[in-house]
């Protein structure tokens, strides 16, 4: 049993919270900017929660952090009220925003200062995969930080992975959102061309999806986008934010990617049709629209 905080009660940091104080039966204090979520969770599993993310931090062994982007990270962290200032030596610190391999090395700096551990940790597998704690992780830092994490992160993950030193969890996590973004694209067309053949699409999947073109977007996606339904699963804000990392990291390490550029633009057709919440299949409902 360990003393463990948990920053950021969204969709994914919720049940992630809740598989640390149920699975582990850790001590577990929460933090979230709206209190009504922090008390949910509370009456929900247990434990407490804390008015700020140094409280939260404050005697705890381990310290998660699930929040939006870069600057909601640096100010959970190192802002007047952020968990570094109450992190004691020797605890560890565990991000698992999608956040760039910058803010990742800079966070990884002012650990080492105070004494405690970092790990990037950012996760896949989306809402179902956190709710059922069948989570992804791909971490970087350091092995013994990493060694003393793993059977805490597995709570709520089936797989992890150290990937290397701090911010290769993150340039790992932007290699997952090229696949899946050219795989949505491809997956999308592939439902339109069958659709406009007067295919059974049902059909067609449970057999191509056993063969080189089966995928989890495949798997999980297909019904749902055959049916024209898009409320629910991972945003396409929150996709784009994402390829927005991937694909400022490129232009910094020289990388083409032509590609995800294209999709990331697809993506901006889809807010504009007003689906800015649809899950990322919805690049199906772009098709159908424009028919391009």
């Amino acid at each position: 049993m360990a003393r463990v905080a948990f920053i950021g009660l969204g969709v994914m940091g919720y049940p992630m919270a809740g598989h640390l104080a149920a699975k582990g039966d850790h001590d577990v204090t929460v933090y979230n900017r709206t209190t009504e979520k922090s008390e949910k969770w509370v009456a929900e599993y247990g434990g407490s929660f804390a008015a700020t993310p140094k409280e939260a931090a404050k005697d705890a062994d381990f310290v998660f952090a699930c929040v939006g982007n870069d600057d909601d990270l640096r100010s959970v962290t190192l802002g007047e009220h952020g968990a570094f200032s109450a992190m004691r030596p020797g605890s560890i610190f565990i991000d698992n925003t999608t956040a760039s391999a910058r803010i990742a090395r800079e966070l990884a700096n002012s650990a080492e200062d105070g004494g405690f551990g970092f790990l990037d940790a950012p996760v896949s597998g989306g809402q179902a995969g956190a709710e059922n704690g069948v989570l992804t992780v791909m971490a970087g830092g350091k092995q013994g930080v990493f060694d003393r994490a793993v059977p805490i992160i597995e709570c709520y993950a089936r797989m992890v992975g150290l990937m290397g030193d701090v911010g290769a969890g993150q340039l790992t996590k932007m290699m997952n959102q090229i696949c899946i973004a050219g795989l949505m694209q491809g997956l999308s067309e592939a439902i339109h061309f069958g659709k406009n053949s007067g295919l059974d699409i049902e059909k067609v999947i449970e057999v191509i999806s056993k063969g080189a073109a089966g995928s989890w977007q495949m798997e999980n996606r297909y019904k749902t986008m055959d049916d024209g339904f898009y409320d629910h699963g991972f945003a396409v804000d929150w996709m784009r934010k994402d390829l927005s990392i991937c694909l400022d990291e490129a232009k910094k390490n020289g990388t083409s990617l032509p590609v995800t550029a294209l999709v990331d633009q697809y993506y901006a057709d889809v807010q504009t049709m007003g689906g800015n919440r649809w899950d990322t299949s919805s690049l199906l409902a772009r098709l159908e629209k424009f028919g391009e």
